[in-house]
């Protein structure tokens, strides 16, 4: 297929345009394992959730907590017994790492701040307009259903949708590209028969009055 018959004429391969790593091989399953393990392993909490009554707070300070007790109780029999302590890796964060995380946290925040500053002060329409719609479509969204199952479901079309994509991407390209040359005759279609038509009598009326 010619890359003028692709969707917005690209010239690299949806593979590519995921990034070529590890994480587009999983949303287009070229590793068929560790997607379906996450698409169960998701599933499973969201049932869980659904039906245990569990909040994702609660649940994290029942593991954390039963982790903690776990790890106690293993290193005080082991001194007691004289064994070894349990095998934790060392705790410790380098100053270099905390640098940078807190360097980027930096330049994320002020970008953000200083976007919402031009939006506040009437300086970018565009932006702001973009960012209505979101809020209004997370709103929307929000009111229909819950959070977790909002993840669940997003993970879901992430990891299903691409892949049905490139599997059908030739007849997929092919129909909305089909759609999108029909829409462009049916505006100028329209465009001719009835928009210059109004046109055309207002620039009369004018010359009349």
């Amino acid at each position: 297929m010619a890359s003028s018959d692709l969707l917005f004429n690209r010239q690299r391969t949806l593979h590519d345009i995921l990034g070529g790593g590890l994480v587009a091989d999983l949303i287009l399953w070229r590793r068929k394992n560790l997607t379906v393990g996450i698409l169960l392993v998701t599933l499973a909490a969201w049932v869980m959730f659904e039906r245990s009554g569990y909040t994702l707070l609660s649940l994290v300070s029942n593991v954390l907590l039963l982790l903690i007790v776990i790890l106690f109780l293993w290193a005080k029999s082991a001194a007691v017994l004289n064994r070894p302590a349990p095998p934790l890796p060392k705790l410790h964060l380098s100053e270099e790492t905390v640098n940078e995380v807190a360097a980027f946290i930096r330049t994320r925040v002020n970008d953000l701040l200083s976007a919402s500053q031009d939006v506040a002060l009437g300086k970018d329409s565009r932006l702001f307009l973009k960012i209505a719609a979101y809020l209004c479509l997370i709103s929307i969204v929000g009111g229909l259903t819950d959070f977790l199952t909002l993840a669940y479901t997003s993970l879901f079309i992430v990891l299903t949708v691409p892949a049905l994509y490139e599997r059908y991407e030739d007849c997929i390209d092919r129909n909305i590209l089909k759609g999108y040359h029909r829409l462009c005759q049916l505006y100028v279609k329209i465009n001719v028969e009835y928009v210059s038509r109004v046109q055309n009598w207002i620039v009369e009326k004018e010359k009349l009055c």
